[in-house]
């Protein structure tokens, strides 16, 4: 029977494909060098020369969105590959074992769960210092004990299953029943939380950026573009305009996937 996928995760699927397109894209190439300035294009309108608009200083909106939706993803993915290795090794670990090991790194993880990601990545940011590779650790930190609970709920559920009994009786190693007999089985509530923490990872970072401890001048970021585009909200409306757009579009796509 051929399998019907909903509209909420084709519409996803078209909007987080675009996204990647233009992301790829970015990587590529872009119309303008992103620190180009151009004292007579300052708060420029959009038009077929500038597809977004100029920014305050004359540099190219569009070529700044395309660089700065490039290095947003590179941090998001990092980071939920940090967050979610490490949760997946600890949930997985503590939720097959159990006993003092579970005792013990639960509650390292509810302590630190009891923090919002965000503000945990401000407290590493404020040691390790500020830079896009510093944000990916923190954040990379931050997001460990929402994965570790994920998986380590599924590793309870999954561990007295009579397929992981009988791999036991037949002398299969733990670890070989923790990859590959357990964790296959997990992967689907996985996923969905790789695709939302995707999301949380690229509001974090944008939030940071706006901030001014994430991404650095004169490289580009959607959130430190929202930023300097605050003083210009009515007179260059569109300064803020395509960057917050982006961030949305690249938050939704994956929420409707998810979902």
């Amino acid at each position: 029977m051929k399998k019907k996928y909903s509209p909420n995760f084709i519409t996803g699927l078209v909007i987080t494909g675009t996204m990647l397109l233009l992301i790829i894209i970015g990587f590529i190439y872009t119309p303008y060098d992103i620190t180009k300035m151009d004292s007579t294009a300052k708060l420029a309108a959009p038009s077929l020369r500038h597809l977004m608009g100029c920014d305050n200083f004359g540099r190219d909106i569009f070529s700044r969105v395309l660089k700065g939706m490039g290095n947003t993803f590179v941090i998001a993915a990092a980071t939920v590959l940090i967050g979610s290795v490490s949760g997946v090794v600890v949930g997985a670990f503590t939720g097959y074992f159990g006993g003092w090991l579970d005792e013990l790194l639960m509650r390292i993880n509810d302590i630190v769960f009891a923090f919002p990601s965000i503000l945990l990545a401000l407290v590493f940011v404020s040691i390790l210092g500020t830079g896009k590779y510093n944000v990916i650790l923190a954040l990379g930190i931050a997001f460990i004990p929402s994965f570790a609970r994920i998986v380590r709920g599924e590793f309870i559920k999954y561990r007295d299953m009579d397929y992981v009994k009988s791999a036991r009786l037949a002398g299969v190693g733990q670890l070989r029943i923790i990859f590959v007999h357990i964790l296959p089985n997990a992967m689907p509530v996985l996923m969905s939380s790789v695709m939302i923490g995707f999301n949380n990872a690229v509001l974090a970072e944008a939030g940071m950026s706006y901030l001014g401890i994430g991404v650095q001048p004169p490289d580009a970021s959607l959130g430190s573009m929202l930023s300097e585009s605050q003083t210009y909200l009515f007179s260059a409306p569109w300064y803020a305009l395509f960057p917050g757009m982006m961030i949305i579009l690249m938050v939704l796509g994956l929420s409707l996937m998810a979902d």
